[in-house]
């Protein structure tokens, strides 16, 4: 594929008749990692939410595979090969782990490709999910993702209350998947950990896009991240997430 594997151009959403994005232009390009990043309440969870169809598009477009999915339901969305590990991180906490896989299988979906990733959770597949730590689940429900067969997985804010080397660990997973032909597009609190792994990157301010550029030009750069996420640069002050 020569063009972008996912597209936004001028997309505009809202949470109930609140307008939270506007006016997003936003390309994932296959094999890439592409990161969304920016203050808490800069609208990234609505973003996502407004391409999995969970939240209003009032504005724009949206492709898939250069395919406009902008109108189709969320199955139909999941279908078309859109993946996404929301920040729930709910899981069916009765069923097994290998259970809770098969819930989530579509079409020729294999369970190796999760058990690959993430081999611990094969050696708990009999486990009930309740029983699995916080990172276990995470991965439990990044694997649920996986067995859908995507072309694309969205995950939104898989570090939240784990601890940094579980988080290394998931980035680290999150690298791997463009060794199974997936491309992602990831929302992290951690952001050098997420420009790390990244391509490219996108920071979000008030809903807005104020950074479209190459990971490389903010990995380390604490005083243009403040000034991305803030508006202005203040040297030592930057937020505690930044720098983690």
């Amino acid at each position: 594929m020569s063009g972008p594997l996912l597209a936004l151009d001028g997309v505009s959403i809202n949470r109930g008749e609140v307008p939270i994005v506007h006016d997003v232009t936003l390309a994932v390009r296959p094999g890439t990692i592409t990161v969304v990043l920016g203050a808490n309440g800069a609208g990234k969870t609505t973003l996502m939410d407004g391409i999995a169809g969970l939240a209003q598009v009032t504005s724009g477009t949206i492709q898939l595979g250069q395919a406009p999915i902008g109108k189709l339901p969320t199955y139909k969305r999941a279908q078309a090969g859109l993946g996404y590990v929301e920040q729930a991180r709910t899981v069916f906490r009765s069923l097994t782990v290998e259970q809770n896989l098969n819930v989530s299988k579509a079409g020729d979906g294999d369970l190796g490709m999760a058990y690959g990733l993430f081999p611990e959770l094969e050696k708990r597949r009999n486990l009930q999910a309740g029983h699995l730590s916080g990172g276990e689940q995470q991965m439990l429900v990044i694997g649920r993702a996986l067995v859908s067969s995507p072309k694309l997985v969205m995950i939104d804010e898989m570090s939240l209350g784990l601890a940094p080397v579980i988080v290394r660990r998931l980035m680290n997973a999150v690298a791997d998947l463009l060794q199974f032909g997936i491309s992602v597009l990831l929302i992290e609190q951690f952001a050098n950990l997420a420009l790390d792994v990244g391509t490219h990157a996108y920071v979000l301010r008030k809903g807005r896009v104020v950074f479209d550029g190459p990971c490389t030009e903010l990995r380390g750069d604490a005083d243009r991240l403040h000034e991305c996420y803030f508006g202005s640069v203040d040297a030592g002050a930057g937020e505690e997430g930044l720098a983690r």
